[in-house]
């Protein structure tokens, strides 16, 4: 099928804090709405049969709880009928937005997926309902090719969004195609979490998923392309990936993904909006890992004439860490019950410093969340404090197997080369209790080889 994303630069409230009326609101929207529109229509031209926008996109960010009020529209959230925004607007009030979006949808005969914030009354005996008397929500709404609302999903794992609430369950969001059968549906930062996008996943057997985001890079694990890859590859699922582009703020990094092919755009130099338009088949197969023998482990010998560890911060975690020096050998580095092991082999000497590293433990920088992870990655410098940089060019070509005795079945593996680019493993999968990645030549220089396990039992 033929699928599109959109990376958006969002119009932004130069004030987001200031309360507005509802008609400036609607101004302000209508202006990233008018780019949608341009948008669908070209999407739609080059054979698109449906279109992912990104998180935040309507609206921006950084409001208050109060602030953002005029933003929201009322989507009705479990609607048992069908309704069609476009064509029956005047069933609710404050509907302004998602009927534009249904009638982009209708218009263009397209599928169409959105972002926005909503408002949903709740009662007084309610437990839950917040002290004003509604809940807000981060909303994706996904509409059918005549403009009818199909599914609603409100975003569950919120990253500081003071002016949205956490819905009461989690919501398990998906809708049916013509052209590719079930599409699952979850948002941002929920892709680190069990509930509910990998639990969706598994329910519903789902293998196309729309994934509205407004990701801050964040190098060398993290980077928006690198983790939608790796999580189309563990999870062998299609991603349709729209984010938003602010470089300013770190944020870009959109794609389509298969789990042996990705159309990725990432771009921190230019500004404005990017389409990506491309197609990709149909996954409806189960899960299958491209499993071959993997080396021994690390010789005894191999042990003694290891290099010294050391330990650097990497993603805000403490890391212990190994150099990886000379053009070949065999390294091992661990902790807890993590242990990391690498064979390696460099086709020239460049004076670079890579490091392997290993981190077995609960991360609680910008969220808490257990991480198991083997690491191969570029150093910022030659000196062993400036390994777990962000780095975003390297030379090194580097043929390695890296596997490491992972407790959790979910790992994402990363595979990150020069200029924020990406490559795919030649082989990956367990083999005795091990998980192994492994690669010969990189298509340009190593900037991260990892193994990133999620332990979700021990969140």
């Amino acid at each position: 099928y033929v699928a599109a994303v959109y990376e958006h630069e969002s119009i932004l409230s130069p004030s987001p804090a200031a309360l507005v009326e509802r008609r400036s609101a609607l101004e302000l929207m209508g202006r990233n709405l008018d780019i949608y529109e341009q948008q669908v229509l070209a999407a739609a031209r080059q054979g698109a049969q449906i279109i992912v926008f990104p998180e935040d996109g309507i609206h921006g960010f950084n409001f208050t709880r109060s602030s953002i009020y005029p933003y929201l529209d009322f989507v009705p959230h479990s609607h048992s009928g069908k309704w069609n925004p476009c064509r029956e607007p005047y069933l609710f009030n404050d509907t302004e937005v998602v009927q534009r979006l249904s009638c982009m949808a209708l218009k263009n005969k397209i599928f169409l997926v959105a972002n926005l914030g909503t408002k949903q009354p709740c009662e007084r005996t309610d437990p839950r309902c917040p002290a004003d008397g509604r809940y807000q929500f981060n909303t994706n709404v996904a509409f059918a090719a005549d403009g009818t609302l199909l599914a609603t999903y409100r975003k569950h794992n919120l990253y500081f969004e003071y002016a949205f609430d956490t819905p009461p369950e989690p919501d398990y969001a998906f809708f049916d195609t013509p052209f590719a059968g079930k599409f699952g549906m979850f948002t941002c930062f929920d892709i680190l979490f069990f509930e509910p996008a990998v639990n969706l996943i598994r329910q519903y057997n789902l293998k196309q998923i729309v994934y509205p985001t407004a990701w801050m890079n964040q190098l060398p694990l993290l980077s928006a392309v690198e983790f939608q890859q790796a999580f189309a590859t563990a999870f062998n699922v299609n991603i349709l990936a729209a984010n938003i582009h602010h470089p300013t703020l770190g944020m870009t990094g959109s794609g389509i993904y298969t789990p042996v092919k990705s159309f990725i755009y990432h771009n921190m130099e230019s500004y404005g909006g990017k389409l990506i338009v491309a197609e990709i088949p149909v996954i409806t197969t189960g899960y299958k890992t491209n499993l071959e023998e993997t080396p021994g482990r690390v010789s005894e010998k191999g042990k003694e004439q290891s290099p010294p560890s050391f330990n650097a911060e990497m993603m805000y975690d403490n890391f212990t860490f190994v150099p990886v020096w000379g053009e070949k050998g065999e390294l091992q580095v661990c902790a807890n019950t993590l242990c990391c092991y690498l064979n390696y082999q460099r086709a020239v000497l460049t004076d670079e410093l890579y490091a392997l590293g290993v981190f077995d433990g609960l991360h609680t920088v910008h969220g808490t969340y257990y991480v198991q992870a083997c690491a191969l990655v570029k150093c910022g410098g030659l000196s062993f404090s400036t390994c777990g940089q962000e780095v975003t060019d390297a030379t090194a070509l580097i043929d390695f197997q890296l596997w490491g005795n992972m407790s959790t079945p979910y790992i994402f593996p990363l595979l990150l080369t020069s200029g924020i680019t990406l490559d795919f493993a030649d082989h990956m999968g367990w083999k005795n209790n091990h998980y192994f990645l492994s690669k010969n030549r990189t298509s340009s220089g190593l900037l991260t080889a990892a193994l990133y396990g999620r332990w979700y039992e021990k969140d």
